[in-house]
């Protein structure tokens, strides 16, 4: 019998097909989107790096090199940009310290001392810490976000009141252990949560609706 959490992947990749998420060019725009889309809309995000490209900012340097005023500046349409600009500083001061400004030399270790390590950069968070290490890194670290939480409490495969390390740990044993896996189920769950399982459920036509205890 086919674990539900995959049954659940194939059923909405076989829906929306793959939807190649995270859209950037680098890396490195991977990890700065994931640091300025925390409190806003991802539309808001794309304004913020369309302006760091058009100054030429979108790099370790780049970020490093420009006052900290300018670069709230640069990344206002984000929201809460001098808080952001900020967290954009220290992320890549240690990236200097610690692996020369590269982000080669960050992810050829294991990405389990890696995540570690991440997650003590202050404002870097377990959501954006798994989502550069997913989407930037391509390692195989499940991305757990508020969709997540809504999406599977709904189909009763999750407690309400588990925290974020429950939530992933319970994907990472149920799936294999595959990045690709893990870039394609994050996205399908996002789309799902927007189009129909949104606060106020849309249940009509849902993909799912033949495994939701709302529909059965």
């Amino acid at each position: 019998m086919t674990d539900p959490f995959l049954q659940i992947f194939q059923l909405l990749y076989r829906h929306y097909g793959p939807l190649n998420w995270w859209p950037a060019e680098t890396p490195f725009e991977v990890c700065v989107g994931a640091i300025l889309t925390q409190n806003t809309n991802w539309g808001n995000v794309e304004k913020a790096i369309a302006n760091l490209k058009e100054l030429g900012l979108l790099s370790p340097e780049g970020i490093r090199e420009i006052e900290t005023e300018r670069l709230a500046a640069a990344i206002r349409p984000a929201g809460y940009y001098n808080i952001k600009s900020q967290r954009l500083k220290e992320f890549v001061e240690w990236l200097f310290r610690h692996h020369g400004g590269k982000l080669e030399r960050m992810f050829a270790g294991p990405w389990q001392e890696l995540r570690e390590e991440l997650l003590k950069v202050r404002g870097i968070g377990r959501e954006t810490c798994d989502a550069i290490l997913l989407y930037a890194g391509h390692k195989s670290s499940f991305v757990v976000d508020a969709y997540t939480a809504r999406l599977f409490g709904r189909l009763g495969l999750l407690d309400g009141a588990s925290g974020y390390e429950a939530i992933r740990r319970r994907f990472m044993e149920r799936l294999p252990g595959d990045a690709q896996l893990y870039n394609d189920y994050h996205a399908l769950i996002v789309q799902q949560s927007k189009e129909w399982c949104r606060k106020k459920p849309c249940c009509t036509g849902c993909p799912l609706s033949d495994l939701c205890p709302r529909q059965l």
